[in-house]
């Protein structure tokens, strides 16, 4: 019996079952971790400018820059948070009310449609309105259900949110002052060659660093410009439509257009057609512009990506992790991408002397 290989395979599976009763340990709170870890890459740099001109004072820089990511992100993302819980519920009591009816809504846009597209609907099955107006009402009273029920969840669980941001701030604290010691510690510990070690980890900075702050900056643009857009057009609950125009562009393409391209088609349906007009050139041209130009600029060009990819890994890791995986996904797939692309040039490189 090898006993050497025998202890190496006996410590390689409690290393194992350790690194599992650890990542089971921290899963309740994975979110303020992530979290954690990935504004102490992007705030990394700005602390170790703030060290060059404190050196010797770790704690201080370290410090001094948890300051400033309280004030020019935590901060103002709690601020707007609180303004949309309220304009959230007042939306919520004007369809509770009655006020906002998305049946009377929708019959105003059925009414208006032309006789062959209801004719096409009618093939579809789709052309029945009362079935229609039935299933909008009871889609409006189980989003307005869960609307209740996701308040007085985040009203019972305030304390574990506290406790996830203090666990946030402490980590992101030790990040930065800790986290190049740390990182060497982990590349050391990585059994790859030490070219590879800087392409994958390097890749993940890369793309963390691009998907977040690309994605930060399309989404606030589009949100303030379709808020501002129904802010004109005098529609009830700019902020929160902009609010919900900002989340839904994390989805390339495709994302604010599922807010405003409905608004256009009611205006339309309604007569209003130099709103609805108005709205989908706006739409188009200066918010799906905002789209089309920044994105790729961005966060195509520093992860070198396909579109398709970020589209589809977006989706993916959404769907998977939730508003986290905007960055899990596109990351996962740039590691993906990497892996496979070591593996293809590693795998040359050992047919290369058979060759000759």
């Amino acid at each position: 019996m090898n006993t050497p290989a025998l202890h190496r395979k006996a410590f390689l599976l409690l290393l194992f079952i350790v690194t599992v009763a650890f990542g089971w340990i921290l899963w309740p709170f994975y979110g303020a971790v992530f979290w954690g870890a990935v504004l102490a890459l992007l705030f990394s740099p700005l602390y170790r400018r703030l060290l060059r001109r404190m050196p010797r004072h770790n704690n201080l820089a370290a410090l001094a820059t948890l300051g400033i990511c309280l004030v020019i992100v935590i901060l103002p993302i709690a601020l707007i948070t609180a303004s949309l819980v309220q304009e959230a519920a007042l939306v919520y009591e004007r369809i509770r009310s009655g006020q906002w009816n998305l049946g009377n809504y929708a019959r105003q846009i059925f009414d208006a449609l032309p006789g062959w597209l209801v004719q096409l609907l009618d093939r579809f099955g789709l052309g029945n309105f009362a079935a229609l107006q039935e299933r909008l009402t009871s889609a409006a009273g189980e989003v307005s259900q869960y609307a209740a029920t996701q308040a007085v969840s985040i009203g019972s669980n305030t304390l574990q949110f506290v406790v996830a941001f203090g666990v946030m701030l402490y980590l992101l604290f030790f990040l930065l002052r800790d986290g190049a010691r740390l990182s060497m510690r982990i590349r050391q510990a990585i059994p790859l060659d030490e070219a590879h070690k800087r392409n994958l980890i390097g890749k993940f900075a890369t793309v963390v660093r691009a998907t977040v702050k690309g994605n930060v900056v399309v989404a606030i643009t589009q949100g303030v410009l379709g808020g501002l857009a129904f802010w004109v057009l005098g529609i009830q609950g700019a902020m929160l439509w902009g609010a919900l125009m900002a989340f839904l562009s994390l989805l390339p393409a495709v994302g604010a257009a599922l807010v405003w391209g409905p608004v256009a088609a009611y205006f339309l349906a309604t007569g209003a057609l130099l709103q609805g007009f108005g709205l989908i050139a706006y739409g188009v041209f200066v918010i799906g512009l905002v789209d089309n130009v920044l994105r790729p600029i961005l966060v195509g060009k520093d992860t070198k990506m396909p579109d398709w990819v970020v589209l589809i890994s977006t989706l993916g890791g959404m769907a998977i992790f939730g508003i986290n995986g905007f960055v899990l996904g596109p990351a996962v797939a740039a590691l993906f991408i990497a892996t496979w692309d070591i593996f293809a040039h590693s795998d040359e490189a050992q047919t290369e002397p058979e060759r000759n």
